[in-house]
């Protein structure tokens, strides 16, 4: 049944969500902000999905400094644009890696024929700054559709960014599988009709997954295999191609046929 994979970004391509934690603290310095997201406070941000949407929720109180929401919002995107840079310069200048089984898995989904796509609500230049420097320069062409925030205003977990995915691919959502790593996630791609596994991490490992196919701590390898969460594995050990399809053959197996309109 399966003929697409998409991959949500931050979190399930590579643990990013710290490295965004470091970045928007050193912004904040540097706009003479006070604040400072603690790893226990960023795991209660990251229920707000996007940064800027994330500083301006945060910041509240902060728009009785300005003159008009509309400056207000000014100052959101530039500290946003500033944090943006700083990401992307600790993404070069550190060693952020894919997580373990990822590479294995693209790989595998391309010897399979498999369509592959990115369903982000971080900007794009944050993932061609991951990928850039994680996989060979023709990585792009790997993938058939990307959306992000810069082309999908609405974040997760509304299901926008997975059907504007699904438009351009132009393949049933039943034929589908999305993996992320949070509850907003996991809500968007199943409000769009997308059976979805999970991997989590620190900073959503409590999050409440219910609807998932899978959840798992991390995609696995031969010699890293994944910890079962919630879900039947069938006796594999990390996420393959098999496990993958047979999860979405399991689903299939539990919903109603899809309507055939009689023709007139």
């Amino acid at each position: 049944m399966l003929k697409a994979l998409i991959f949500d970004v931050d979190g399930t391509l590579a643990d990013t969500e710290e490295v965004h934690r470091l970045a928007f603290n050193h912004v904040f310095a540097e706009f003479g902000l006070d604040w400072n997201w603690t790893p226990e406070l960023y795991e209660t941000l990251l229920a707000t999905s996007g940064g800027r949407e994330r500083i301006a929720a945060y910041g509240h109180d902060l728009r009785q400094r300005f003159s008009s929401e509309r400056e207000f919002q000014q100052f959101v995107v530039a500290l946003h644009r500033a944090k943006t840079r700083k990401y992307a310069a600790l993404l070069t200048e550190g060693e952020v890696r894919l997580r373990p089984g990822i590479r294995r898995l693209i790989d595998s989904a391309r010897s399979a024929g498999l369509v592959l796509a990115i369903a982000t609500s971080s900007a794009r230049s944050n993932a061609e700054t991951l990928l850039d420097n994680n996989l060979p320069p023709g990585w792009r062409d790997w993938f058939s559709v990307v959306e992000s925030c810069d082309s999908v205003a609405v974040k997760k977990p509304s299901p926008a960014v997975y059907e504007a995915v699904l438009r351009k691919l132009g393949i049933a959502e039943r034929h589908v599988v999305a993996l992320e790593d949070t509850r907003n996630g996991l809500l968007s791609a199943t409000a769009a009709g997308i059976g979805t596994v999970v991997t989590t991490h620190r900073f959503t490992r409590d999050n409440d997954f219910t609807g998932a196919l899978l959840v798992v701590d991390s995609v696995g390898e031969a010699d890293q295999p994944f910890t079962v969460v919630a879900g039947d594995v069938h006796g594999h050990r990390y996420l393959s191609i098999e496990l993958i399809d047979q999860l979405l053959v399991e689903q299939a197996m539990l919903l109603p046929p899809p309507l055939v309109r009689a023709s007139a």
